[in-house]
């Protein structure tokens, strides 16, 4: 196997090759309008459609963005993340009160509910009218973003399944939801969730347990960067173990190094060579 070239629009299933694209879709979201339409382009997705949404104080987070592209073949929305110093306090504060998850079922996290509600609409909306040819739909997104692309996946499943997404790729996501919700997820996107978690990646540690848990399938990064679809709890830790720091968050943690985008990008072009 090899790093593929382009992205098979044809795709049906998230095996590591479509994974590897929707990592990369993930770094995208990162990147200014014109950079994210260009390489659409290149990529072979003619629609390209933005969304954006600024926040005013105290809201922790500045704004949610995203982005949707669409062919032929396939539909991808990739929503934004943001870096972990900007995340911990209100991922970590235990007093964040729940949010009604969708169809009334259980709860999510405060701050993702209210960051994907203000561009849910505009995300629907877009998904209706560019779904013209039975695409695939596929959504995806690193940190917050992944929180974002997992939320979004369960509300069209649980509140409009006319527009049930073929799949859900996500990469250093922090658990988002309680366990209530994460089963109706697992039922409704079974062999279709996949979350990638890089090593010591600090971030999908995060809100703590047993309030907010994480949605099944682990696709787990080994510290030798390489994808394992299954590990003990033994053997996780022991490899964590090689490159833990004190403190998690510190600039030159691994905590912080390993929920880098790039080094998921990296780690599965590596599995795949």
């Amino acid at each position: 196997m090899s790093v593929p070239q382009t992205i098979d629009h044809q795709a049906r299933t998230c095996d590591l090759t479509l994974a590897y694209w929707l990592a990369q879709a993930s770094d995208l979201a990162y990147k200014d309008e014109p950079t994210i339409e260009q390489q659409a382009r290149e990529w072979g997705f003619d629609r390209v459609r933005h969304h954006h949404t600024r926040f005013t104080p105290p809201f922790p987070l500045e704004d949610t963005q995203a982005y949707t592209v669409a062919s032929d073949h396939m539909i991808i929305t990739a929503f934004r993340g943001t870096e972990p110093a900007q995340i911990r306090d209100w991922l970590s504060d235990a007093t964040t009160p729940p949010w009604p998850g969708p169809a009334k079922t259980g709860f999510v996290h405060y701050g993702f509910a209210q960051a994907l509600d203000s561009v849910f609409p505009a995300v629907r909306d877009t998904i209706a009218e560019f779904r013209t040819n039975g695409q695939t739909l596929w959504f995806t997104g690193h940190s917050l973003g992944g929180a974002l692309a997992m939320l979004a996946g369960a509300r069209l499943y649980l509140d409009e399944p006319a527009l049930l997404a073929d799949g859900v790729c996500t990469f250093g996501q922090p658990r988002t939801c309680d366990r209530l919700l994460a089963a109706a997820f697992n039922k409704g996107f079974k062999k279709r969730m996949f979350r990638f978690v890089n090593n010591n990646d600090i971030v999908p540690q995060l809100p703590p347990e047993p309030a907010f848990t994480h949605v099944d399938t682990l696709r787990y990064i080994d510290s030798d960067g390489r994808v394992r679809e299954s590990v003990s709890l033994l053997g996780g830790l022991t490899d964590r173990a090689k490159g833990l720091t004190a403190d998690a968050f510190a600039p030159a943690s691994d905590g912080v190094r390993d929920h880098s985008i790039r080094r998921y990008v990296t780690a599965l072009a590596h599995s795949l060579t």
